[in-house]
């Protein structure tokens, strides 16, 4: 069945497998919004701004990503707004008085189309930018795992260099933690492995962190609102978020030899007290006019994850096998 909604800036196709549903809804005030779900476990896609994943849990269960409330429902603002759950950005960051790139508005309504169980989130022409952005979701018939296919496209009459940039806002009061590449022992192993990237704000001191050889985790704490950001390169790369007995993991691959924005960055951990972020991000590449670019992550959500301590150890245990 196929249908038209929003005085038809959305194309639905609803013929899905029977084991994945797609689902037009109402959430948190926005009346267009859209369930995927596999019976295990439930995405909310927004189609009244966008394209956003505002939702990632077991069915029936808490939602693993920060949520706004007071920005949930509305739509039309001038200005950027957070809002919480999965978007969207180009890299490098430049501020919007600068750069319309950045923190273009994505306030305004996306087209949805949705077949076969696969759900694709577009959003309009930015205007300033000369960009357009996708997101492509694919649940898995079983299981918690989901595909997250990003691209945006250049249709400005020049080449843009741009990379993209893919940013998961979690909730309140859980860890964040990312691996690092293989360790080794000197004089086994001369060469450097991968950057390490710090901003001027970075404060290692900072007791949210926590460094292990193998690990880097960040607490988010609602009590302290300082900000505080780490980045690396990893060809693997991955971060997991540790809420309530539950773990949000999220996988990307990195490209060696490639140039990453941020001093090389291809994985990248940000919180204040509002929330802690899982961004990854592709290689710089010179998009020429039509050209597009995507970027793939790879998601799934896990029960009974515990960390008793935080060793390599205890962290190799506990986060490996759900890799």
């Amino acid at each position: 069945m196929r249908l038209c909604a929003l005085s038809g800036l959305l194309l639905i196709a609803m013929t899905t497998p029977a084991a994945v549903r797609i689902e037009k809804t109402e959430y948190k005030g926005w009346n267009n919004c859209f369930r995927v779900t596999n019976g295990e476990v439930e995405l909310i896609v927004t189609a009244d701004v966008g394209p956003r994943v505002i939702r990632f849990g077991f069915t029936g269960g808490q939602n693993l990503f920060k949520e706004f409330d007071e920005q949930m429902g509305r739509s039309g603002e001038s200005e950027w707004r957070i809002r919480g759950g999965h978007r969207f950005w180009i890299a490098p960051e430049v501020a919007p008085e600068i750069s319309p790139v950045t923190y273009a508005v994505d306030n305004f309504p996306v087209d949805i189309e949705a077949r076969d169980g696969v759900l694709i989130a577009t959003a309009p022409l930015e205007q300033k930018a000369g960009l357009r952005k996708q997101v492509e979701i694919r649940l898995a018939p079983s299981g918690t795992r989901v595909e997250v296919i990003h691209r945006v496209t250049n249709h400005n009459v020049w080449t843009v260099e741009l990379a993209p940039w893919v940013l998961t806002v979690m909730a309140q009061s859980g860890v964040g933690v990312f691996g690092l590449p293989p360790r080794g022992t000197h004089p086994e192993v001369l060469a450097p492995t991968n950057p390490l990237i710090i901003w001027a704000f970075t404060d290692l001191s900072d007791p949210r962190w926590i460094f292990t050889k193998k690990y880097i985790a960040l607490r988010q704490d609602p009590a302290n609102s300082v900000p505080m950001k780490i980045g690396s390169f990893h060809t693997e790369n991955w971060g997991a978020y540790l809420l309530n007995g539950e773990a949000f993991i999220k996988r990307a691959k990195g490209q060696a030899g490639k140039p990453y924005p941020d001093l090389g960055a291809s994985y990248e951990t940000f919180t204040n007290g509002d929330m802690l972020e899982l961004e990854t991000l592709g290689p710089l590449e010179m998009l020429a006019p039509g050209a597009t670019a995507e970027h793939t992550e790879h998601w799934s959500l896990h029960k009974g994850v515990t960390v008793r301590d935080w060793t390599d150890a205890e962290l190799d245990r506990v986060i490996l096998p759900l890799l």
